[in-house]
C-alpha cells in the first residue's frame, strides 16, 4: 500500500508541484459556479453587497447599533461590519464545504492517480477569489464614503496568514472525517452559524463585559477580524504579539490537519 509523506515540507512541495493543476481547478470551480446564470460572475459582486445592506439595515436601523460610542455614522458601521463579515466568510465558505469535499470528488479517489491533498487548496482558492471581490467593494466604498485608503492595508496578507493556515488545516481534517462520518456536514453547519455570532463581526470586542471577553479571545478568528479592521479602517498597525501567537497556532493546526489527512486517505477508496 502506498505511503504518503506527513512532513511539513510536503505541504509546500505538493502545492508547488501541482500549482498549475490547482490554478486550473480553481478557475473551473469559480466559473462553474456561475455558469448558466443570467448575471454570471456579477453574482460574486451582488451577493456581498446585498448581505451588507441587509445586515447594516437590521443592526444599525432596527437595533440602532453603533460601532463606537458617540458615533451616529451608519456608514462607519457598514464598513466595520463588512470588514469582519468578509474575513469570516473566507473561513466559513471553506469549512462548510470541507465535509463533502472528498465525497463529491469520488472519481478522483477511485479512477485516477490524483493528489487529493490539493483539493483543500482549490477550495480555499475559490473562497479567496470571493474574498478579493468583497475587498475591492470595501476599498471602493471607503474611497467614496470616507475619501481615504489607508496605507496599512498592505499588511492585510500578513494578517490573513494564520487564518489561511487554520482554514487549510481544518479543511484537511474535516474533508477526511467527512468520508467516514457523514454527520459531520450537519455538525459543521451548526457550529459555523454559532461561530459567526461568537466572533466580533456585528459588534466590537469591547462591547462585551470583561467576564465574557475570554470567549471571543479564545476564538481563532478574532485576531484576524480585529487586525483586519485596524489596518483597513483605522490605519493602525496590527497587534504583532497576537499575530505571532496566531502564526504559531495556525502552524500547529495546519500540520496536524495535514497529518490526519495523509494518515487516513488510504481508506477513502474502500469507504467510497
Amino acid at each position: 500500500m502506498k505511503t504518503f509523506s506527513i512532513t511539513p515540507r510536503e505541504i509546500l512541495a505538493s502545492f508547488w508541484q501541482n500549482r498549475s493543476l490547482i490554478m486550473a481547478l480553481i478557475k473551473r470551480e469559480v466559473v462553474g459556479r456561475y455558469r448558466g446564470s443570467i448575471m454570471g460572475m456579477l453574482w460574486s459582486l451582488f451577493n456581498p453587497i446585498f448581505m451588507l445592506v441587509i445586515y447594516t439595515f437590521v443592526f444599525s436601523v432596527v437595533f440602532k447599533a453603533r460601532w463606537s460610542a458617540g458615533s451616529e455614522s451608519k456608514t462607519e458601521f457598514a464598513l466595520m461590519l463588512f470588514a469582519g463579515l468578509m474575513t469570516f466568510n473566507l473561513f466559513a465558505e471553506c469549512i462548510n464545504r470541507a465535509p463533502s469535499l472528498i465525497i463529491s470528488n469520488v472519481n478522483y479517489v477511485k479512477k485516477v492517480v490524483f493528489p487529493l491533498e490539493i483539493l483543500s487548496w482549490v477550495t480555499f482558492g475559490s473562497a479567496l477569489f470571493h474574498y478579493v471581490v468583497s475587498l475591492v467593494v470595501w476599498l471602493v466604498a471607503s474611497m467614496i464614503l470616507f475619501d481615504k485608503l489607508e496605507l496599512t492595508t498592505l499588511w492585510l496578507p500578513v494578517i490573513l496568514g494564520p487564518l489561511v493556515m487554520i482554514t487549510l488545516g481544518l479543511v484537511w481534517f474535516l474533508s477526511s472525517l467527512g468520508v467516514y462520518l457523514r454527520d459531520v456536514s450537519q455538525i459543521v453547519g451548526v457550529l459555523t452559524s454559532v461561530l459567526m455570532f461568537m466572533s466580533p463581526i456585528f459588534y466590537p470586542i469591547t462591547a462585551l463585559p470583561l467576564e465574557y471577553r475570554y470567549l471571543l479571545e479564545a476564538n481563532p478568528l478574532t485576531p484576524a477580524i480585529e487586525n483586519a479592521r485596524a489596518v483597513l479602517f483605522r490605519g493602525e498597525l496590527p497587534d504583532f504579539a497576537t499575530l505571532g501567537f496566531s502564526y504559531l497556532i495556525g502552524g500547529i493546526i495546519l500540520f496536524l490537519g495535514f497529518v490526519w489527512f495523509q494518515k487516513t486517505r488510504k481508506g477513502f477508496a474502500d469507504v467510497l
